[in-house]
């Protein structure tokens, strides 16, 4: 069976967009294929992380993937930081990727900004420890969205290059998965701008442990335009708050944006919002709760990851192995 890797930051109040663009996918993805995901923590700490809230943060979205429906007895849900063999490979990857292909790394350049010179290091081979975690447990697919693409890009060209190098096939090239409707979630006040979790506006995004009536009063408030909602989808191109909305919208139906359009095009957006909340309070609120009795028992939490955590060493350790025997480590 093809095997898939994928993982979310524990950055704290996951949202929509983390809901959306990956957790609900692989909950779907969980009955054809081998699943690992990975809450993963050292990517976190590539800026610094208040050690409390970290902990906090990765029980959070371990709760926020069992809460949506990803079940740990059929799938491998650990933390990064668990499994020594990201680190170590992620070092060798260090020594095969070329600065070259790091310069290009547009992500970089954006969470640097005109700061770079004080960006972590760790920041910068953010994409070799990536790459390592795909390739550690030698996964086939990997589901990703826009903003990953390069990433997975560079962890395919780190993979052929290391196994040119050693003139041995020693890792599969992993194929990308792209999802379709709102597999990027835009802001909720500014429909150009991802939704974040390091927004400063409250109002910016919904998140998972919302209630029915925080997310009613985000949806009430997000901005549209005056004009009603767009009819065809080549008309939505060119307004972004309300292409958001109609993609939400589509993605919680598990519809096209052409069928919202014909829906509810020619409508008011203060009428659209009434349906729109409903269906995000119907979707969300049942998740919320469950999110809520996971993190009321963290222990329960730590016992799954834990397991888990048994579970992916068992899967990479001899993938190690054979890596630093193709390299010339001398091994006990």
């Amino acid at each position: 069976m093809d095997r898939i890797f994928s993982g979310v930051q524990p950055s704290g109040n996951l949202t929509l967009g983390n809901y959306l663009g990956a957790i609900r996918n692989w909950v779907k993805l969980q009955n054809d294929y081998e699943c690992i995901f990975c809450v993963v923590d050292m990517h976190a700490i590539t800026v610094w992380q208040d050690p409390e809230s970290l902990r906090r943060a990765t029980r959070e979205v371990a709760a926020g993937m069992l809460a949506s429906g990803v079940d740990p007895k059929r799938n491998i849900i650990f933390n990064q930081s668990s499994v020594s063999g990201h680190a170590e490979l992620g070092w060798i990857f260090n020594c095969v990727a070329r600065l070259g292909w790091l310069n290009r790394m547009t992500q970089f350049k954006e969470k640097a900004g005109k700061h770079k010179e004080n960006a972590s290091c760790g920041l910068y081979v953010y994409p070799n420890l990536m790459a390592a975690d795909i390739l550690l447990y030698k996964a086939t697919h990997v589901p990703v969205g826009d903003d990953q693409k390069q990433h997975l890009e560079l962890a395919r060209d780190i993979a052929q290059k290391f196994n040119n190098d050693f003139g041995k096939e020693v890792f599969p090239l992993p194929d990308p998965m792209i999802f379709g409707t709102a597999t990027r979630v835009m802001s909720l006040r500014d429909g150009t701008k991802k939704m974040s979790k390091s927004d400063p506006s409250e109002y910016s995004r919904i998140g998972m442990t919302d209630d029915a009536d925080t997310i009613a009063l985000k949806i009430r408030k997000a901005k549209t335009d005056p004009q009603p909602v767009p009819e065809t989808v080549e008309a939505c191109e060119d307004r972004a708050e309300a292409k958001n909305l109609m993609n939400i919208y589509a993605a919680l139906s598990d519809l096209e944006l052409k069928d919202v359009c014909a829906q509810y095009g020619g409508q008011s957006f203060a009428d659209f919002k009434k349906a729109l909340t409903e269906v995000a309070v119907d979707k969300l609120s049942p998740i919320s709760q469950e999110m809520q009795r996971y993190m009321d028992d963290p222990a329960q939490v730590d016992a799954i990851l834990h397991d888990g955590s048994e579970r992916a060493r068992a899967l990479a350790e001899p993938v190690l192995k054979e890596v630093k025997e193709v390299v010339g480590f001398l091994q006990p």
